[in-house]
């Protein structure tokens, strides 16, 4: 896999221009002209301005073969870029893409094709590509931290190309993909320019390569399901192509569901089981809770959450103190905090100080991506992490 990526990045090089001049002799001239121009030729030579080349469109193709559940894959890798062009046919902008086809699939109107990418945004495609989805994969831990150097990769047993297709891409900006004129890049970095520019990197693809019959899925991670989902339009509206699913990854479609902000209760509601499941995963537990299977524990969390929790910060202040008394240690429960914290965060414990305060008597702090992660933190009386160990690691 890093060789395909070497030898793609190697051949994205394009050939620096060759310098080339012309000297003009003018018709007629007099001393004083003729010495300018000998001292321009000696100290100041004519600039001439090239024009620059149009980008190329590049494509490396391999062959490779993989056993997935059993099942022998052969299989084509093509690395390469797709160029876009604006409505006078000049191109605008260069997509790098890395896509995965099965050998000898038969009537591709049958074999599904899948489009992949990750979030930030400002992230290439790697992640689910070395992580999840590709053939290949980086070696890690069982627990996902990493190996030390020399890094490997091995086949993905968990890879979907025995099921579908891939291809993965890196919207522009990320990854190899590059705006031709590197002051128009602004223009592809809002959300409609994102969406327009990947669908028609899609369209294009979707056309050289003959799968408009096909089958077509989108999967996308973090900022990449809010992509997903406007893409699912983008492309039905504009290019009249329909896609057969969408599957999301670390979801955010309503960004209020992530903003612990003033007067926005719902993130402390929705993000509870997960409190309640890091907490067990950590054995923060009381021990009646500790005992159970971590399914029962969130299953009993989300309970709780939708109806006391939930009808407790609606009321606010006029929550009586007795019915307030009982939220507060069953809320210390479910996050294995103290009774008096959870009571001074007036039943509001926001993520960042979450993290920071589960492992406080440790000196850790949790990941915010993966809350299995932990790590040393410098500051023990801090209220906020002060880094996120999950993402450090990866």
């Amino acid at each position: 896999m890093f060789k395909l990526l070497l030898v793609a990045l190697a051949l994205l090089i394009c050939d620096a221009p060759s310098a080339s001049s012309a000297a003009e002799a003018p018709a007629k001239t007099d001393d004083k002209s003729a010495e300018k121009s000998s001292d321009k030729a000696a100290g100041e030579p004519d600039k001439v301005k090239s024009k620059p080349s149009e980008p190329q469109e590049k494509l490396v193709e391999t062959k490779h073969s993989i056993t997935i559940n059993g099942q022998k894959v052969d299989y084509t890798a093509k690395a390469g870029t797709i160029l876009l062009r604006d409505n006078e046919d000049k191109p605008t902008a260069s997509i790098f893409h890395i896509a995965y086809t099965k050998d000898g699939a038969g009537d591709l109107s049958k074999r599904p094709i899948t489009f992949s990418f990750n979030g930030g945004p400002g992230s290439s495609s790697v992640w689910l590509h070395l992580g999840l989805l590709g053939p290949r994969r980086a070696l890690l831990e069982e627990d996902g931290s990493p190996l030390p150097p020399p890094y490997k990769t091995v086949d993905n047993d968990y890879s979907l190309l025995d099921e579908t297709d891939l291809v993965f891409i890196d919207p522009v900006s990320t990854g190899f993909s590059r705006a031709v004129k590197p002051g128009d890049a602004k223009k592809f970095h809002s959300v409609e320019g994102d969406l327009r520019s990947v669908g028609e990197f899609i369209r294009l693809y979707t056309t050289r390569n003959s799968r408009w019959a096909s089958p077509k899925f989108i999967i996308g991670e973090s900022y990449g399901t809010t992509r997903a989902a406007g893409l699912s339009g983008e492309l039905r509206e504009r290019h009249r192509m329909n896609v057969n699913g969408i599957m999301l990854v670390s979801t955010v479609l309503n960004f209020e569901t992530i903003s612990f902000a003033r007067g926005n209760d719902l993130p402390y509601v929705l993000y509870l089981p997960s409190y309640a499941a890091t907490a067990w995963y950590h054995k923060k537990l009381p021990p009646d809770l500790q005992k159970l299977a971590v399914s029962e524990v969130v299953a009993r969390a989300e309970v709780f959450a939708a109806e006391d929790y939930n009808n407790a910060l609606l009321r606010g202040a006029s929550l009586p103190l007795d019915k307030r008394k009982k939220i507060v240690k069953e809320l210390a429960r479910f996050t294995g905090l103290s009774e008096g914290y959870v009571d001074h965060a007036d039943l509001r414990v926001p993520l960042a100080r979450f993290a920071e305060e589960l492992l406080r008597t440790e000196g850790r702090v949790i990941g915010r991506f993966d809350s299995r992660y932990k790590g040393y933190v410098r500051d023990r009386l801090a209220n906020n992490m002060e880094y996120d160990p999950s993402g450090e690691a990866v």
